[in-house]
């Protein structure tokens, strides 16, 4: 099983899935924005950084931090498959259904959650918070996330 994190926040949740998957896997890591600095998606998806190994032939889990739009996995899916791998699989920690824009089938799901904002675990707000040990709700001074 080859298993493609999606930096940065992925990597936190990719580390204990790995840990817990009896077969052998081999680990890949990709880079893609549509946030900026933003709360929300831009529809914009940009390529910071591409995988290192191919993923033809092979049986690929992508590992999400969280998907909500769906624009950047629909995307990110679609290249991927393009590029010839024998099954590929999406593997998220957080899913908002709610906010689906796109049509994206998760095939594996730690968590479903509301629309709100969370950080923690690998997600971030502004490249903060990552590191919080817990995944809490941003709460805005009257302003919408």
């Amino acid at each position: 099983m080859h298993l493609v994190c999606v930096l940065k926040g992925g990597s936190f949740f990719l580390c204990e899935l790995a840990k817990r998957i009896t077969v052998p896997v081999s680990l890949d890591f990709m880079s893609v924005s549509s946030y900026g600095g933003d709360t929300k998606s831009s529809g914009v998806v940009k390529i910071v950084k591409d995988l290192d190994e191919s993923v033809k032939d092979k049986d690929v889990v992508v590992v999400e931090d969280i998907v909500d739009s769906g624009r950047t996995l629909s995307y990110l899916l679609e290249m991927l498959r393009d590029r010839g791998p024998r099954s590929l699989r999406l593997c998220t920690l957080l899913d908002k259904p709610e906010r689906r824009v796109v049509d994206v089938k998760v095939d594996y799901t730690g968590f479903q959650i509301p629309d709100e904002f969370v950080v923690g675990y690998g997600l971030d707000y502004d490249q903060r918070y990552r590191n919080l040990p817990y995944i809490g709700v941003v709460e805005f001074d009257g302003q919408e996330a």
